[in-house]
This record gives structure tokens, sequence and C-alpha cells, in this order.
């Protein structure tokens, strides 16, 4: 071992030492502050510290692959989390943004599942999907695992006695009084709507009370279980109290959850690729296939550390080797116009070029002014390279637009008039779901690596 590697493992446990004892993420970091690993832990200071013991066998305990990557280690950052459900969702959130190369666990597609409630429906049901409904129900999660909110589901329906299944059931329905209802209605485990067997009022004032229940403390609810279990273990009915003790664990359990909000799995609310990508031509007039899409957003709080993202989809799908920041250079105040300035003349001077393929929409997180802004950094560049990049983006098939927040207006290259496409729209989804992983990409977990200094992407 070098003389060099010995000072930087030293350096590196000293800092270790400064490291809080909660919850967090750590980041190993090589050459370049390019970031290797994500990890996260109960105790940040035990748990990075233990791969730089002096005299442990981290090949033996750890295996071949950390062990390669410790020997790229030149420092180590850490990010300090509320609780460990927060550390493990933004754990998969940051390795799907990142991609360190020592992370093979949580770089595919899979996503924490939700608890959804069907408010729209007359009789709204209660069900576990990783793939909301775009509208019309009401959300909590993510949740951390699967299993145990199975479980508590179970428990939850024996005490408000909801609706699990996929029916499709209508007040107006007179053929329900003589519906014959499932199992679950005779062991008291759900109202029976399905069968008449209870109102509309009365089923809404059911949910409505879980709904009171999930945003709560459940303090009610847990001191009646643990008033339960202990009658039960004073009459020396063990098993009684071991079931009861099961339901308080499980029920507590429901605070190992996100928020839609904070947690963001855009992915899960994307519409069918395939049908968005038909309609998108249609509707942008292009004589090709849309098949790549580029979104562009900026972040900035008051002005500083603005930075600006890219995000490629390919075929209405993230593609994230293509996802890129770029640290503004040029913009010393908010100006977002000109930040989105900087952004596309900064992406597209290569394609100007003919150096890079063009891809056949761009973007922009925004309204007619940004849209706007885009179209005069284009002409800009054509001004720049005329010779080489013939007669503009718009001539060679790239299109641009922007979709603006709120109202969701729609807004395309050489109109000034928006597009308000109905919210179940394929179209408006998708542009929707570009549209919000650049928006997150520039500015949610910017925030997060711009605290911690781990902006490794820039351009």
């Amino acid at each position: 071992m070098s003389a060099e590697t010995d000072s930087t493992l030293a350096a590196i446990r000293e800092r270790t030492k400064s490291f809080p004892a909660g919850p967090g993420l750590y980041f190993m970091k090589g050459a370049g502050d390019k970031v290797l690993y994500i990890g996260k832990a109960k105790n940040l200071r035990s748990r990075v510290g233990s791969y730089f013991q002096p005299g442990s066998d981290l090949a033996a305990a750890r295996g071949p692959k950390i062990t390669e990557m410790i020997s790229k280690v030149k420092t180590v950052d850490f990010l300090e989390t509320e609780t460990e459900v927060d550390a493990l969702l933004t754990e998969a959130r940051l390795i799907k943004d990142i991609r360190p190369p020592y992370n093979t666990d949580l770089v595919d597609d899979k996503t924490f599942p939700y608890l959804e409630i069907t408010t729209g429906d007359d009789f709204p049901g209660v069900y576990i999907t990783r793939k909301p409904r775009p509208t019309g129900s009401r959300l909590f999660g993510p949740f951390a695992g699967a299993k145990d909110l199975r479980a508590v589901l179970v428990i939850l329906q024996k005490i408000f006695k909801f609706r699990t299944c996929g029916l499709n059931i209508k007040e107006t329905d007179a053929k329900r009084k003589f519906f014959r209802p499932c199992l679950l209605y005779s062991i008291k485990q759900c109202a029976a709507p399905c069968a008449a067997k209870i109102d509309k009022g009365e089923y809404k004032k059911i949910v409505t009370d879980l709904i009171k229940f999930l945003r709560s403390k459940r303090s009610t609810i847990l001191r009646q279980l643990q008033k339960q279990m202990t009658e039960a273990a004073e009459k020396l009915k063990y098993e009684k109290a071991a079931m009861f003790r099961d339901r308080i664990r499980l029920i507590e359990r429901l605070d190992r959850r996100g928020t839609p909000d904070e947690h963001v799995q855009p992915e899960v609310f994307a519409a069918d690729p395939t049908e968005a990508l038909l309609q998108l031509r249609k509707l942008l007039q292009s004589t090709q296939p849309v098949r790549i899409i580029e979104g562009i957003d900026v972040a900035n709080i008051a002005g500083a550390e603005a930075v600006g993202s890219l995000v490629k989809f390919i075929d209405g799908r993230p593609f994230k080797s293509g996802y890129r920041r770029f640290k503004i250079k040029t913009v010393k105040r908010i100006d977002d116009y000109a930040m989105i300035s900087e952004v596309v003349k900064r992406r597209y001077k290569y394609a100007m070029r003919g150096e890079e393929l063009w891809p056949d929409l761009v973007l922009i997180d925004g309204g007619l002014g940004h849209l706007r802004a885009a179209e005069a950094a284009f002409r800009d560049m054509l001004d720049s390279y005329p010779a080489a990049c013939g007669p503009g983006p718009g001539a060679q098939g790239t299109k641009i637009a922007s979709i603006a927040k709120r109202e969701e207006e729609i807004f395309l290259q050489g109109s000034s008039k928006p597009l308000k496409l109905a919210s179940h729209s394929p179209v408006r989804k998708l542009l929707q779901y570009v549209r919000d992983e650049a928006h997150r990409f520039a500015q949610h977990y910017h925030h997060i690596l711009r605290n911690k200094k781990l902006l490794n992407k820039k351009s």
C-alpha cells in the first residue's frame, strides 16, 4: 500500500468520526468527486467507518467488488435523513438518477407500492398498487415494503370493513339488492356495498374515517389494541395477546412510508408510450416517427447555484444514460429565459455542427416565454453555424414545444395559441412525464446534491 493511499484512508477514517450516529445515506466518491456507490445506514458513523477499519478483511466481509470500489475511493460524504424510511426511498431515487457504477440493486424500473383509495367511485375501493389511477383516487405512500402493507390491509379491513374487490359498483344499480356478496361479508370483513347492504352515505363515512386514520397518529386504535392485548395476557390467553401485539406492530409500520410529492416516482404515472407517440406525431405534424424526446428545465434558489437539466426519452421511456446537468455559467441573476438559452446552446452546439444526432422533439418546462427563449437560442446558433447545420432544426425534423404547469397548456413552435389536451390524453401524460422528470432532475434532487456538493454530471 502506497504512502498516498495510506494518507487517503487516514483522512477518510478521520472524516467518518464526525458523521452523525443517526440514519441517512453515504456516498463513496472517487477521482473528480464522481459518486462510485450510494448506501443507506441506520447509523452513518458506524456503517461507513466499518469499510475503513485497519486490519479488517474487507474481501471476506463484503466481497471482491466492494474491495475494488474501496481502492478507488478518495473521499466519503453523507446525507442525514429524518428516518430510515426516508433513507430507503431517497437511496432508490438517487441510484436511479446517478447510476453509480458499484450499485447493482435499485437501478431497474422497480417502484415502491402505494395504498390507493378510489375516492372517485360511488363506493371507493382500497388497493395496494404500483400503478395508480391517473385521476379519482387518494394515494398514501410510497411504502417501504409490500409485504407488511398487505398484512396491515387485512387488519384495517377488519376494522373499517371497506371493499377490496374490483367490482364496478354503482349506487343507481337496482340489481345490487339481488347480488350475493362474497365470503368477506359473512366473516364481517366487508360492508358489502355490492349487495346493497350499506348505502352510499354510510359507506362514505367508512372511507372518510379510514382516510383520517391513515393521516393521523392512529392513537385511538392503538390504545384499543394495547388494552385488548393486556386483557388477553392477564387472562393467560397468550396466543390472543400475541395476535394483538402483531397487529399493533403492523399498524405502526404504516409510518414506514413517504409522500407522493416528496418521494416522487414519475415512472409510476406514465401513459402507454406507443399510443402517445402516434398521437404526438399527428399533433406535431411530423413527417417522421417521434422516437427521441429531450426535456429541459432550470432550477435556482435566490439565483444561487443555478442548474439546468436535460432528460432523454427514447420510445416514450426514460434513457437515464442520456440525462445531463448543466451548472449555469453565464447568467448571474434570476432569469429563467436566459438560463434556458444557455442550456439549449450548450446542449445542441454539437448537433448544429453535425457531430451529434438531433432529437425529434425538444420539450421545455414552461410557458410561451420559455418556448420563445429556446427558439431564439436556436436562431442565434444558426447564425453562428450556418454552413454546417443547414436550414435549421425545424427543417431537419426537430420540433420545439413547451408545457406549462397549473393549466398544463402546451405551446408548439411557431404558434402563440396554447393547446389544452384532456387530462386522460396519452400525449398530455407523456409530455407531463418528460416535464416532471426534467423538473425533478433539475430541482428536487438538485437541492440534495447541491447541498452536499455531489453534482457529478456537470457539462
